[in-house]
């Protein structure tokens, strides 16, 4: 039977889980080989005293899950980031709940406002998909340098500037109130067409990386089990 959750928007009161939050996002980070934007335990607290941020506990009330709002280009668009599933709980829907109410409570707050998010997992975005995100390029989202900063802590951030900050490991999706498609039109698009995704992503990552291997890896072990992976379906 499927797990139950209590998704709640954040306060104050629940300060005490902001050191959790920060080394969940973290390891987790770590153990995916990708980057984040690293945050403090105080910004974490700061987003719940203002009500920009929802955690999930059990039934139990055994912490589960976050996600937190920004805001960026005076309020023109919005991001909601990191978002975090403790262990225990993964694989189990609740990123996906998570992110609704976060989607929700920006809609709510932000009604005007552009939502983006950057991702380099398949799953997040089909979440974003079932929400009515649209993949786009770079060029779409916010070119608030406060945002791009926050990436200097991330392990691709060399290949974020290399490409000046048009194209990087993760793929941005964006939902424009102005101008979208409803929410099924894009979770129906993205199920059509997710082995095209999947398969895109691969082959950009590889692009990517590419320059930054080293010359005396071409012809190695290593280098043929990256073209492995980043081919293959």
């Amino acid at each position: 039977m499927e797990q139950e959750f209590k998704i709640l928007i954040a306060n104050q009161s629940y300060q005490d889980f902001a050191q959790i939050i920060c080394d969940e996002m973290e390891s987790s980070a770590k153990a995916r080989g990708t980057g984040i934007a690293k945050r403090s335990p105080d910004y974490i607290k700061e987003k719940m005293r203002e009500g920009k941020a929802v955690i999930a506990f059990t039934k139990d009330n055994i912490w589960a899950g976050f996600c937190y709002i920004e805001t960026w280009s005076h309020g023109e668009y919005v991001a909601n980031s990191g978002l975090i599933v403790a262990p225990a709980f993964r694989k189990g829907g609740l990123a996906k709940q998570i992110k609704k109410k976060i989607f929700e409570l920006s809609r709510t707050q932000y009604p005007e406002s552009k939502i983006f998010g950057l991702t380099t997992g398949l799953a997040v975005m089909k979440i974003n998909s079932e929400l009515g995100y649209e993949p786009v390029t770079y060029s779409e989202l916010t070119q608030d340098e406060a945002f791009w900063a926050g990436c200097k802590s991330c392990v691709n951030y060399e290949i974020l500037m290399s490409k000046e900050r048009k194209n990087c490991m993760c793929t941005a999706m964006l939902y424009d109130p102005k101008d979208h498609y409803e929410p099924e039109e894009t979770k129906q698009d993205f199920h059509q067409h997710s082995k095209l995704y999947e398969r895109f992503m691969k082959i950009k990552q590889w692009k990517l990386l590419k320059p930054f291997l080293k010359k005396e890896t071409t012809g190695s072990s290593r280098s043929k089990s990256l073209l492995h992976y980043f081919f293959s379906i």
